[in-house]
């Protein structure tokens, strides 16, 4: 039986999310995270794209099917991509309903403010859960400049404690916090009732989540700060992928193991 929200609230141990973009590493992710996210991050580590921008819909719920497949205990959660969320609230409610049809669990979206906190009241009394997302959001990376820390500045820490609660009385049953400052993260984690997960937020929040393909240090265009790498996933497949070259070519795979025997007539 997969995970649901009402399991998520501040406890202790920690709450474990990954990433997954397909049912192969879902499944092999399932038993030891508690949280599951298909997230818009696909367009840079699986498509190649340099944002999360270009990710459609479309995109979303094919990725989202494919991950449920793999997943038994679990819980999905899958972000709404860039203009999925921000047209209008029947928009909204359309779109977050076709991810929950796809097999989500619940649905997240980046950003605050009056609009989105209402259309988020509304998601939710329709029956789907929302997990909320601030600080870097990378839907908004344009308006940051980059990929930047948040809070650094008085104006923007108070901006950002004020979105968490806001967001918090909307209704979002989680909330990330993304690259900011530890002590603001720790800060706003104290105030909320509600579960924190962090991505480059310090270790005072009440969860974590990464990137499976940072984790695994297989997509090398860049390594923020915050990521760990428990593996160099790169270099292990390069190494597998030219001893299988250099066996093929040398005429030692396939051998008769490897083959269905000879056809007896």
């Amino acid at each position: 039986m997969r995970k649901s929200i009402l399991e998520f609230q501040k406890q202790n141990p920690k709450i474990v999310a990954v990433t997954a973009y397909d049912a192969t590493f879902a499944s092999l992710v399932d038993a030891w995270v508690d949280i599951v996210l298909v997230g818009d991050s696909l367009g840079m580590v699986v498509q190649g794209k340099q944002t999360t921008l270009e990710v459609t819909m479309a995109e979303m719920i094919y990725h989202t099917q494919c991950v449920h497949r793999g997943l038994h205990t679990a819980h999905l959660v899958s972000d709404m991509p860039f203009l999925s969320f921000q047209i209008s609230m029947e928009d909204t409610i359309l779109n977050a309903g076709r991810l929950i049809q796809a097999g989500a669990q619940s649905v997240k979206v980046e950003g605050a403010g009056e609009a989105l906190c209402e259309t988020i009241r509304r998601m939710i009394e329709v029956g789907i859960p929302v997990m909320g997302h601030i600080g870097m959001t990378p839907q908004s990376v344009h308006r940051w400049g980059g990929f930047k820390v948040q809070g650094k500045e008085v104006s923007r820490r108070k901006e950002l404690i004020d979105q968490a609660k806001a967001l918090e009385a909307a209704g979002v049953y989680a909330l990330v916090l993304e690259s900011m400052p530890l002590d603001l993260a720790r800060e706003i984690t104290e105030q909320l009732s509600i579960p924190t997960i962090g991505v480059g937020a310090g270790p005072y929040c009440d969860g974590q989540v990464l990137v499976l393909y940072d984790i695994l240090g297989m997509f090398q265009n860049f390594k923020p700060k915050f990521v760990k790498q428990y593996l160099n996933g790169s270099a292990v497949v390069q190494e597998v992928i030219q001893q299988y070259a250099r066996e093929v070519k040398a005429g030692e795979f396939p051998l008769k193991e490897h083959s269905y025997g000879e056809v007896k007539t």
